[in-house]
């Protein structure tokens, strides 16, 4: 079975900068072959999509982060990390990663960011 564990979350003023981590763990398990994914949900509402990085490497950001927040990972680590920049008040929220392939997904437990001054 799966495993994600996220941290990195934390209080940090408007324009500061956090990075989350997320790291994967099972026995015999790569996280090379797993399409993985930041999520994100506030309070009171939906958990949205904020980016993604595929086995081939492609990337894809909400338009609300987009040039702020750069998703990578480190495979032989079984690590995925979510830089975030510039961060505002409406980037408050809990995050999640996941990891799936084909028709399984695994999610994280999450990790708090707070923004605010």
């Amino acid at each position: 079975q799966l495993q994600l564990a996220e941290s990195g979350g934390g209080l940090v003023q408007p324009g500061g900068s956090l990075r989350l981590s997320c790291t994967a763990s099972a026995s015999d398990f790569t996280l090379d072959y797993y399409y993985v994914a930041w999520f994100r949900q506030a309070p009171g509402k939906e958990r949205e999509f904020v980016a993604s990085s595929g086995t081939l490497g492609r990337t894809n950001y909400a338009n609300s982060v987009k040039g702020r927040f750069t998703i990578s990972r480190d495979n032989a680590e079984n690590t995925v990390y979510l830089q975030m920049n510039s961060l505002e008040p409406e980037d408050t929220a809990l995050y999640y990663c996941s990891a799936t392939q084909g028709s399984r997904r695994y999610w994280g437990q999450g990790t708090q960011v707070t923004v605010s001054s």
